[in-house]
């Protein structure tokens, strides 16, 4: 257990990731910057002249390397903030590079109304021709969106105010990670590298310390986030409104094409089986008590973690790359060396925490660079699940970069969370398969299950309740820290059932510790349905390995050249009905049955 962050100055180079294959120097970035701020009025030329294939290709290239250079400045201004908050010159220069996003997204603003200004008949025209045909899905895309798309005036007016409606997601994290004091336990002060550790410790008391510390932190500045959290709400419903949608999850979900029964069938079939979720926390109950004589008529929220296995495996970062590669395998062997590398010699990965390192694990890149691993990675198997999930959004934009256009280089939260939940559920079913010792099989329903917990309990409630305050927020309706407490609480007392004792005042607060989630305009959602989708595309290997490895792959490699569900569907997995997410909470039966065997068996 981490007791005492380093400096983010003693960590051993060898294990942050290479940030300079983006920048060398900070001067080169300013240098890059000042030089693209200068360009960018340069798209506007093509204002009025989008009247032939030719023009428009060259408008389309011309937006598209100013895009790749504006993406590349904020993507290292962003990584720089994130492993050092506390460093004011990063986190300046990622508000700046995002100031810059907007005006990019001003200065294109009129080509889409132009566009749609063009009869579809001649869009399709274009779309077949020799200069525009690998933008065919673009047009569809814009020919799909024709409703929703404003003048020209409205578009420009809509860019320039993304930069400052990203204020609010970007006051809520910054609050969190750098001015909210943690506080601590014993002498070990709490901080978002090592609160997991804390409240997954053995000692009940160790973990009812921390858990309840990092809540009441939060309860400090609860109206805060509560107002940023309503501002965040407020302007995703002024952009639905802007753009002619019904409902704010309507438009969240028409760019990827995503109907909103996909989203409806998710939350329908997770509360139908909320029994399921019941059965598991009722087994845990029974086996702190038995195994470690608690003697508990409940458990707490801080017992969700406690460890079940007597000696949890150490896992280090190098026994984590060589079981990933040895998981990963049924892919091929280009996946797994490609893999290897990035994990270890090319530095994808930002390894370890550090003082001022900000919460979480992500993957972030822009086409021709690397795609970076952001986490803060414990020796231990929750350690190894976290690095599965975040190489497999690596490797699926890396597939996707060596096979797409810029135009596609970017896919959807839908799919990016299929793959990421892929690599952990192949993973694990190889660990089951070749490691058996009991204890080491124990942790591994444990981690299988904290997946399961955060991917499969906490994301949907936090669905439901994104849901919830969007649709009074339309109504007319006001946002309060008492009120999103309540909400808060009422869907985690009835996602735990009666085998969890909810603290309420404390509880109530998680929507507050998601401090990026619920600004990005339902995306919570989709960690579920990509958790669904991947266990249903690991299911295929078990009937035909070679078939689905390659459908599989082709899925990676499609980025958002098709949408999400028809790149799905060639994949071999249908997402239009709750199937897959029934089929995956059958997995989670499985898991609970080893578990309710093991502790029946007396293991």
């Amino acid at each position: 257990m981490t007791t005492v962050l380093p400096k983010r100055a003693e960590l051993d180079v060898r294990t942050t990731w290479n940030l300079e294959r983006l920048f060398a120097t900070s001067d080169a970035w300013e240098q890059e910057f000042a030089q693209v701020q200068q360009e960018l009025p340069s798209l506007r030329a093509f204002a009025g002249q989008l009247a032939d294939a030719e023009t428009v290709a060259r408008f389309f290239a011309a937006q598209e390397a100013l895009a790749l250079r504006v993406a590349r400045l904020f993507t290292y201004a962003s990584m720089a903030a994130s492993v050092d908050a506390l460093d004011v010159t990063a986190s300046a220069r990622r508000e700046r590079a995002a100031s810059l996003q907007s005006l990019l997204a001003a200065a294109g603003a009129f080509a889409e109304p132009e566009l749609l200004s063009l009869s579809a008949g001649t869009l399709n025209s274009w779309a077949a021709s020799a200069e525009l045909r690998s933008y065919a899905q673009v047009f569809r895309n814009l020919e799909r969106q024709r409703s929703h798309v404003r003048s020209a005036e409205v578009e420009e007016l809509l860019g320039l105010v993304r930069g400052p409606f990203a204020a609010a997601r970007t006051i809520h994290p910054t609050l969190v990670n750098t001015d909210l004091d943690l506080g601590q336990v014993g002498d070990v002060k709490l901080g978002h590298g090592n609160i997991d550790a804390l409240t997954s410790s053995v000692d009940r008391e160790v973990r009812r310390s921390a858990w309840e510390a990092y809540a009441d932190a939060h309860r400090t500045a609860q109206h805060t986030m509560a107002a940023c959290l309503s501002a965040g709400v407020r302007q995703d419903v002024f952009a639905a409104r802007a753009r002619r949608y019904d409902s704010s999850l309507a438009a969240a979900l028409a760019p990827n094409n995503l109907p909103t029964g996909v989203f409806h069938a998710l939350i329908e079939t997770y509360r139908r089986h909320l029994p399921t979720w019941h059965r598991y926390w009722q087994v845990r109950l029974r086996w702190l008590n038995e195994r470690q004589g608690l003697g508990l008529s409940r458990l707490r929220e801080y017992d969700v973690k406690a460890p079940l296995s007597p000696e949890a495996p150490s896992v280090p970062y190098a026994q984590a790359t060589e079981w990933l590669a040895a998981g990963m395998a049924p892919l091929g062997s280009e996946y797994v060396e490609v893999m290897r590398a990035g994990l270890t010699t090319e530095r994808w990965v930002d390894i370890y925490p550090n003082a001022g390192k900000r919460q979480g694990a992500y993957s972030s890149g822009v086409p021709g660079g690397l795609p970076y691993i952001f986490m803060s990675y414990r020796d231990n198997l929750q350690g190894l699940s976290t690095l599965a999930h975040e190489i497999g959004h690596s490797m699926h934009s890396y597939l996707t970069w060596q096979h797409q256009p810029y135009a596609y280089s970017r896919y959807s939260l839908f799919v990016a969370e299929v793959a990421s939940n892929f690599n952990q559920a192949m993973v694990r079913r190889h660990l089951f398969a070749t490691q058996p010792g009991v204890n080491f099989q124990i942790a591994l329903i444990e981690e299988a299950m904290s997946n399961f917990h955060r991917y499969f309990f906490v994301m949907p409630s936090l669905a439901r309740f994104e849901l919830e305050i969007h649709e009074r927020v339309e109504r007319g309706e006001a946002l309060s820290a008492p009120q999103l407490n309540d909400l808060m609480a009422d869907l985690l007392q009835e996602g735990y059932g009666d085998a969890v004792e909810v603290d309420r005042e404390r509880s109530g607060l998680t929507w507050a510790m998601f401090s990026t989630h619920l600004y990005s305009n339902f995306y919570v959602w989709q960690y579920a349905t990509g958790i669904s989708a991947a266990h249903a595309l690991l299911a295929r290997f078990d009937t035909d390995a070679q078939r689905a490895r390659e459908d599989y792959l082709e899925f990676l490699r499609a980025g958002s050249s098709r949408y999400p569900l028809d790149a799905l569907l060639g994949a071999g997995v249908d997402m239009r009905s709750g199937e897959a997410v029934e089929q995956t909470f059958g997995v989670l039966d499985g898991y609970i049955d080893r578990l309710e065997a093991l502790l029946d068996a007396g293991a």
